[in-house]
């Protein structure tokens, strides 16, 4: 029933998002509009984003393309509140994030964003679920970490430690850390880079099965043009620039996709 009703919410997203073929501005979950990050003055200065914008909306997968350097993994740390923009507003679920005091960063990072991480950032001597529950106990919405665990096929993995773990069911504990704080945005940085090939396919799976079964805005940040056809919102980046924001009504199954 959840599956269907966050299906339908995301159809309905999808239908209202449009006029015309003209992609309708204002009702974004996130606006990231004219950001600025600068590091250094006058002659020093480097801009890492250089008035960058672009939309994603409530539900969606969205996938930020870009080569080294070229800003999508400060976009990313700005939409997750750990860093700050220069200029320029972020406004996620109604709110502009970019006039939060440090505390308010600290409540949102805490409460609305899940981040999964290249290499993983597992503790190494607490089990799978105890690397669960530390997210888990900092959040008074939190799910029932062991469900969680068995909603990402690690329900038999609980008990191991990381170091006993592939590094796919390494990278599946960090959603499931993630996941389990019942974040509203679910931010994920080269989740497949540490991974070969059938392996990050799988986590990719998983991504795109929580997005659709739960609702959870999910952005992706990648160098890997390939996975792109999997979004809802392709997203490319290069010199701190947003340089195209595609709208991909028909997805690629995860099976189709090669690289």
């Amino acid at each position: 029933m959840k599956s269907l009703e966050a299906a339908c919410k995301l159809s309905l997203r999808k239908e209202h998002r449009t006029v015309c073929g003209t992609e309708i501005k204002g009702m974004a979950f996130i606006d990231f509009n004219g950001v600025i990050k600068q590091y250094g003055e006058d002659s020093a200065a480097i801009r890492a984003l250089d008035e960058a914008s672009f939309q994603i909306e409530e539900g969606e997968l969205a996938v930020i393309l870009g080569a080294s350097g070229a800003g999508k993994t400060t976009a990313l740390n700005i939409l997750g509140g750990m860093d700050t923009a220069t200029s320029g507003s972020v406004m996620v679920n109604g709110r502009d994030i970019t006039k939060l005091s440090e505390r308010e960063l600290i409540k949102y990072r805490r409460l609305e964003i899940g981040f999964v991480f290249q290499f993983y950032n597992l503790v190494p001597n607490l089990t799978a679920l105890e690397n669960v529950e530390l997210a888990s106990q900092i959040c008074p919405n939190s799910l029932d970490c062991a469900s969680v665990l068995k909603k990402v096929g690690l329900g038999g993995r609980m008990a191991n430690f990381p170091a006993q773990l592939s590094g796919g069911e390494q990278q599946r504990v960090a959603i499931a850390r993630a996941l389990a704080k019942n974040p509203k945005l679910l931010l994920c940085d080269e989740p497949t880079g540490a991974l070969d090939y059938n392996t990050g396919k799988q986590i990719l799976q998983l991504l795109q099965d929580t997005c659709r079964r739960d609702g959870i805005t999910v952005v992706i940040i990648t160098h890997n043009s390939a996975i792109a056809p999997m979004a809802d919102r392709i997203i490319r980046f290069k010199s701190g620039k947003v340089t195209s924001t595609e709208v991909n009504e028909n997805p690629t199954p995860i099976s189709e996709i090669e690289w």
